[in-house]
């Protein structure tokens, strides 16, 4: 095998993540055609195909479902000794840092963090990953971000508890039938909207079948942050995280009741690889994303 570039390897774990050479270029700050440069040399020196373009995209062959764990452990260890070795200093650096988050999340910590950030590390990027509860631990094992947060245990982690949580009943406040609380007969009556599963949100289905009972789930929605747009004047009704709910109720159009059956508090925390630990720029970005959302906590 001839010698092997640094850079084409940083390029192959970006295509591989991406799925887009168009998205891959932006990431590595690079052009189209080089991205497509160093793709026909990984090409040649794998001697495979490595990614098929679709109409999704491109998506890798067989050895690059092979190779990728292996080459991103790899540049990941090695640009881990590079950083050990270098004093990071928060107000120069120009690092990248990826983050998954929710829907939720992002309404409600994203500007913490970037507030923080922008006063202390004013040239740093910032990256936001759409949260996939069951991908966390992959995408943290092989360095895809540096930091998630959800409130889900993510195995293989290390994590910092930000904020305790309940759930809570939304819905409009001019409801046909329902005025200043809500029983359980009113509750499996009425008509739901709920979101998938994938934002991590899902245990009111449980307790509610814990119960033998079941509510009437008319619409499902991918994400929280339209509920805004879709209860105000309906006769819906949504279950989610308290600290959401009473930012969708300031807006207007909205009340928020306590839901007439006990489902467990959770906690919110933000999870990340023990081994970023080594690193001081991770070390720091953590630190200072939860330090900044738990300061912000009203």
């Amino acid at each position: 095998m001839s010698h092997i570039d640094l850079n084409l390897i940083r390029t192959f774990i970006t295509l591989y993540e991406a799925r887009s050479v168009t998205l891959a270029a932006e990431r590595l700050f690079v052009t189209q055609p080089s991205v497509s440069y160093g793709l026909a040399r990984l090409r040649e020196l794998f001697d495979d195909k490595l990614f098929s373009r679709t109409r999704d995209g491109i998506q890798p062959t067989f050895v690059a479902q092979q190779l990728y764990p292996t080459l991103r452990d790899c540049l990941t260890r090695i640009e881990g000794a590079v950083q050990s070795t270098r004093q990071f200093d928060p107000a120069t650096t120009e690092r990248r840092f990826r983050i998954a988050l929710s829907d939720l999340g992002e309404m409600g910590f994203l500007s913490l963090i970037l507030a923080r950030l922008n006063r202390e590390a004013p040239q740093a990027e910032v990256e936001v990953i759409p949260l996939q509860v069951d991908q966390v631990g992959e995408w943290l094992a092989s360095a895809k971000i540096d930091a998630a947060i959800c409130r889900h245990p993510v195995p293989g982690t290390h994590n910092r508890v930000l904020m305790h949580e309940r759930y809570t009943c939304l819905l409009s406040a001019s409801h046909p039938r329902i005025r200043e609380h809500i029983n359980l007969q009113q509750f499996l009556a009425e008509r739901h909207v709920t979101v998938t599963r994938t934002s991590g949100h899902g245990s009111i289905e449980d307790v509610l079948k814990s119960m033998n009972v079941e509510r009437r789930i008319n619409l499902h929605v991918p994400h929280f942050s339209v509920l805004p747009k879709i209860l105000p004047g309906t006769d819906l009704l949504a279950v989610l995280p308290e600290q959401i709910a009473r930012l969708f109720v300031h807006d207007g159009g909205l009340q928020m009741l306590d839901l007439p059956f006990q489902v467990p508090e959770f906690d919110v925390s933000l999870h990340w690889n023990p081994n970023s630990e080594s690193s001081a720029a991770l070390r720091w970005f953590c630190a200072t994303i939860a330090d900044a959302i738990i300061s912000g906590q009203v």
